[in-house]
């Protein structure tokens, strides 16, 4: 697997789903064993930075997400920000 590109800063408008599919690419191939030590370190570094940008690309979708309120009476009320604790 060679089309996993070397350790770089990610782009900060590559989608939470290209990453991932990167990320995947990263693991199944460290994984497998076969990469020399170098390309080892090298891609682990770059799975480090995409592993990063994921999890600040779901914060920034769970801060957007909003719940809806209902009152006493079963009507909507509006919408607040989520609570995920």
């Amino acid at each position: 697997m060679t089309d996993t590109p070397a350790p770089s800063a990610v782009p900060a408008d590559l989608s939470f789903e290209d990453a991932l599919a990167q990320l995947e690419r990263i693991v199944a191939e460290l994984e497998s064993g076969q990469a020399p030590l170098e390309r080892s370190i090298e891609i682990y570094e770059r799975g480090a930075a995409l592993k990063a940008h994921c999890e600040a690309r779901l914060k920034a979708a769970q801060l957007r997400v909003e719940q809806i309120v209902v009152g006493a009476g079963g009507e909507a009320r509006g919408v607040e920000p989520a609570s995920f604790t």
